[in-house]
């Protein structure tokens, strides 16, 4: 008899707690309706979900670097039916390019023991998912905007550059080669990201050069905070990388809230 009363109220508390949440609607809010304190919020929030996912780690971002984050969403946003050369750019473009592309992308972190969503929004963010044969300003070329140089480390060729099944094993072991690097820093991915664009030499000199006890909670956000203490690359470049980066996954995993769709990139994946 007491078992059967328990069932009971467990019925009613199921029931009660499903119709909870169905008042309080499944559709997430459009960001373009957010208010700003709503979404910078959101924003904080959904970085901090894509940090634990990339490294199973609690990221302490500061509020500064959240901004910067929010700023770089700003910026993906207001591409949106917009264009530029190819329409490479294109928010829905891009999307439409990533929902392609991240099956095979995924395959190729996972194998590495990277997380896919790195595997994901690197491509994003270096060529927005386009296999560029043309070299940029730099001479990079491919999905993965490799230099000649950096492929030749990794066994590839220029012409194997342009293999995407090769050139995504190759950016994840750069990226697992970079978080070897930084193994002791809790911010370890972000600064393998960071590296990425940077180089893993030249982003551990700014360490040497900013981090301080005060600061070393969030190596990242203490980098983007000093940035006027450090060279004209990182000021001009690198101090967007990982906020880009953060702000495309953050789209990407939320399409719905930016009217791009209703499955993430990394569903596709699994």
């Amino acid at each position: 008899m007491k078992t059967t009363k328990i069932l009971m109220v467990l019925v009613v508390l199921t029931l009660f707690s499903s119709n909870a949440i169905q008042g309080t609607g499944q559709t997430p809010k459009a960001y373009e309706d957010m208010s700003r304190a709503e979404r910078l919020t959101f924003v904080g929030q959904e970085a901090r979900r894509i940090a634990r996912e990339i490294s199973g780690n609690e990221y302490e971002f500061t509020a500064a670097f959240e901004e910067d984050i929010q700023k770089a969403v700003i910026r993906w946003v207001h591409r949106q039916g917009k264009t530029d050369d190819e329409t490479k750019r294109d928010l829905r473009a891009v999307f439409a390019r990533g929902q392609a592309e991240a099956p095979r992308l995924s395959v190729a972190f996972k194998a590495r023991n990277v997380s896919p969503l790195i595997g994901i929004y690197l491509p994003w963010i270096e060529s927005a998912f386009k296999n560029l044969s043309s070299a940029n300003s730099m001479g990079a070329i491919g999905m993965f905007q490799f230099l000649p140089k950096t492929g030749e480390r990794y066994g590839l060729s220029e012409a194997e550059l342009l293999d995407v099944d090769k050139s995504a094993d190759a950016a994840a072991r750069y990226i697992t080669d970079s978080m070897a690097e930084f193994k002791d820093d809790p911010m370890k991915e972000a600064l393998a990201l960071l590296s990425y664009n940077r180089g893993a030499n030249k982003t551990a000199g700014d360490l040497k050069v900013l981090l301080n006890e005060q600061n070393r909670k969030c190596s990242i956000c203490a980098l983007n905070a000093d940035r006027g203490k450090l060279d004209d690359t990182f000021r001009n470049e690198s101090v967007y990388y990982v906020p880009l980066f953060f702000a495309a996954a953050i789209i990407g995993e939320n399409p719905q809230v930016f009217g791009l769709g209703s499955q993430p990139l990394s569903a596709r994946s699994n």
